[in-house]
């Protein structure tokens, strides 16, 4: 089998992609630097008195800016009560025949209006996956929990989890939503 060669405009387009993407590794290592605490600064040597004068006061630390909330666990109560739909949904998203990139501006926008609109939870249906018979699973599956987890949406998300059967299973997550800081 072939492969039909790139159009120009398209070998444009590909080398503007890839020079705005950065490796997801290295973007959730340094996530993990800034949420692990600080080292303790090395033991320095005593100063004499005569130099210690001498030296000019620290300039103050700037503040760190803060660190995304945390994630927490939805509760087995909470997902319960979805499952037997006592609570209601406030939205589902579908991101069936999505690419990777299509799918995560649709989930932070997706995510972005329903808080504004004051949703609490919603569910997010990834699909399980082809598999690939060597065992693996659908990239979206595995993709979106990564993303739920990056900094940009841990301010829009309390916590995930996987859905009950009936709303999809492994292949859908409930979503619970942080309050809109504008409405209070």
């Amino acid at each position: 089998m072939s492969r039909r060669r790139l159009s120009e405009d398209e070998r444009t387009l590909w080398k503007g992609v890839t020079r705005s993407i950065a490796p997801l590794r290295k973007m959730l290592a340094r996530e993990a630097d800034e949420t692990a605490p600080a080292a303790a600064p090395p033991a320095s040597k005593p100063r004499t008195r005569a130099k210690a004068s001498a030296v000019a006061p620290a300039a103050p630390v700037p503040a760190k800016p803060t660190a995304a909330p945390p994630l927490a666990p939805l509760g087995g109560r909470t997902k319960q009560r979805i499952a037997r739909g006592r609570d209601a949904l406030d939205g589902r998203l579908d991101l069936h025949g999505l690419t990777q990139a299509e799918a995560h501006d649709a989930l932070f926008g997706f995510l972005r209006t329903r808080r504004a609109r004051g949703a609490r939870m919603v569910l997010i249906i990834t699909g399980k996956g082809a598999g690939d018979g060597a065992g693996g699973r659908g990239v979206l599956k595995r993709m979106v929990p990564l993303w739920l987890r990056l900094p940009e949406f841990r301010e829009l998300v309390v916590g995930f989890e996987s859905a009950a059967l009936r709303h999809g299973g492994e292949g859908a997550l409930y979503v619970h939503l942080r309050r809109s800081r504008s409405s209070g």
